[in-house]
């Protein structure tokens, strides 16, 4: 079996740890030819991030800049054909989950069932405070979360759920899903977000592991499910080192992977050997043509040979 790849889109979101230059004059024009690149070069997800409000005291280092991830999916969705749509990550803790339902179940809708839904615990405590979210009790909340989402993303027009922050029963959600099982792919690298993808998760994000702490991650997320006796299919992802593919003419960083097609995917074979089965790819770039160069490369002679 081939190692799937994705992408985490620019734009969308433009945190100084990342974003390229050029990305603070783009917009929704650029989105959509790079969603439409990536899903011609076969990616398995286009994703995007989830912020409601960024406090002054963090807006210098993660910017302000945040698209919606459900009206951002959406409008990627009507222009890409089969990439899948991934919230990497929301914080489904700053929102009732009826509210988080009824908007990606739309969206799956609407996709025809391409949505994979991201999920994690979040970070900024005046974010959660200014929507009335406990901040001190968001991994708690979480854990119910997905089991309240499970049941609202489910088949049943009139779900329930019983729980100790969140109940409901007997309430209608039309359109349903596409999809029979939406994919729950949890994020985080804690000792307590490895867990919860573990036991709740279709799927783990995790949250920029280098290779090296990746196998005992994975190890002891199989540990728990095996444990668990958790016998359903589980994605486990990565995110790589930056990549060009080719000899970059322009000082790319020193912990980018460049190179020959080859030799990259080379290298990234060391993921699915630790057992990674889906990679987030990200590429340093100029512009946006640079960008969607770097993707057609990628898919056209990098991924044949994973």
């Amino acid at each position: 079996m081939s190692l799937a790849y994705g992408i985490q889109l620019p734009v969308q979101s433009q945190s100084t740890m990342y974003a390229e230059p050029w990305e603070a004059d783009a917009g929704p024009a650029d989105l959509v030819e790079i969603a439409r690149a990536a899903d011609r070069a076969g990616f398995a997800y286009v994703a995007a991030c989830d912020h409601v409000a960024i406090p002054r005291r963090l807006a210098e280092a993660m910017s302000t800049v945040w698209y919606d991830p459900v009206a951002t999916l959406a409008h990627l969705a009507a222009v890409t054909t089969r990439v899948r749509l991934l919230s990497h990550v929301a914080v489904v803790g700053l929102r009732h989950p009826l509210v988080t339902a009824k908007q990606y179940a739309t969206l799956d809708h609407l996709s025809g069932g391409r949505l994979v839904l991201g999920v994690g615990a979040g970070h900024v405590r005046e974010e959660f405070e200014a929507l009335g979210a406990d901040f001190e009790r968001r991994g708690t909340v979480l854990d119910e979360t997905i089991d309240a989402l499970r049941a609202a993303l489910g088949p049943d027009e009139f779900p329930s759920h019983h729980g100790k922050t969140y109940d409901f029963e007997g309430l209608g959600q039309r359109p349903r899903p596409a999809q029979a099982r939406v994919p729950v792919w949890v994020g985080g690298s804690s000792p307590a977000a490895v867990r919860r993808a573990a036991l709740r998760g279709d799927g783990w994000l995790p949250q920029g592991d280098p290779r090296d702490r990746l196998p005992a991650q994975i190890e002891r997320i199989r540990r728990l499910r095996a444990e668990a006796g958790v016998e359903e299919p589980f994605t486990v992802g990565a995110i790589t080192e930056p990549l060009y593919v080719g000899p970059p003419s322009w000082n790319v960083g020193r912990r980018t992977l460049t190179g020959s097609p080859q030799a990259l995917a080379e290298s990234l074979r060391a993921y699915p050997a630790m057992g990674v089965d889906q990679i987030q790819v990200r590429f340093r770039c100029r512009s946006r043509s640079e960008l969607i160069e770097q993707i057609t490369a990628f898919g056209a002679e990098v991924a044949p040979h994973l």
